[in-house]
Formats: structure tokens, C-alpha cells, sequence
């Protein structure tokens, strides 16, 4: 059966195996928004380090996890932000102000929206973490 999404089944299988504290992940298949989403996530310290193998089959990628996601998940619809709406939407989807991170897509790539906020650029919400 087809993946009809793949970001939330990245997030979903994500927060599975910390729950659960494994200490690493397999999950298929891939994407380039999953790898840009897996980067940023990297870079801000919820997961270790990662590796894409490609199959020929849609793509794998194995993570290793660092016990340090409480809840994450995907934003759909994707809805559309400006740089000042996004204290509205921390507040929907993050237990505390400085908890967490929203995970925003831009025409400069995939940032937290503390970046995006830095940079003054709005996007879309493709997900959360905390």
C-alpha cells in the first residue's frame, strides 16, 4: 500500500520509536522534504545522526535517536504563515513559549520558525516538535 503521506508517517514512526526508546529508526520511504525536515531537526538537536539508503525502492533512511522528542507530528493542511502569526500557532501546537520548535517551509528551505522569525520570513507549517 502507498505512503499517501510521507512526512507524517516520518513524524509518526518518529515519536513510535522514542516512546517506545529505541535507539534508532528505520523509516521508509523518503523524500527530499523528509531529508531537509531530518536536517533541521538534527541541527537543533532532537535527532542524531542520519543516513539515506537508497534501495531503488522509495528510499530508506536510518536515525539515530537521542530520547529527546516528547510529542512531534505533521501540520496538515500546510497552512500558510506570515512572520508575525507565528506566536498564534506556537500557542496551538507547543506546551510552552520557548518549548519546542515549529517547523516551517520557506523559498530559503526548511527552518525552525525561530529562524524564520531572525530572518523576518513567513512560510508554511509543515510540522512541530517538543
Amino acid at each position: 500500500m502507498p505512503a499517501t503521506n510521507i512526512l507524517a508517517n516520518l513524524f509518526v514512526t518518529l515519536y513510535n520509536n522514542e516512546t517506545r526508546r529505541k535507539g534508532e529508526c528505520t523509516i521508509l520511504p523518503t523524500s527530499k522534504l523528509g531529508i531537509e525536515v531530518l536536517k533541521t531537526l538534527q541541527k537543533d538537536g532532537y535527532i542524531g545522526e542520519f543516513e539515506h539508503i537508497d534501495d531503488k525502492r522509495g528510499g530508506k533512511f536510518k536515525i539515530k535517536l537521542l530520547a529527546k522528542i516528547t510529542k512531534c507530528g505533521a501540520i496538515s493542511p500546510r497552512f500558510k504563515v506570515k512572520t508575525d502569526e507565528f506566536n498564534n500557532w506556537e500557542q496551538q501546537y507547543l506546551p510552552a513559549y520557548d518549548r519546542g520548535m515549529l517547523l516551517v517551509t520557506t523559498n530559503q528551505g526548511v527552518m525552525s520558525h525561530h529562524e524564520a522569525t531572525q530572518k523576518g520570513i513567513g512560510g508554511f507549517l509543515i510540522g512541530y516538535v517538543y
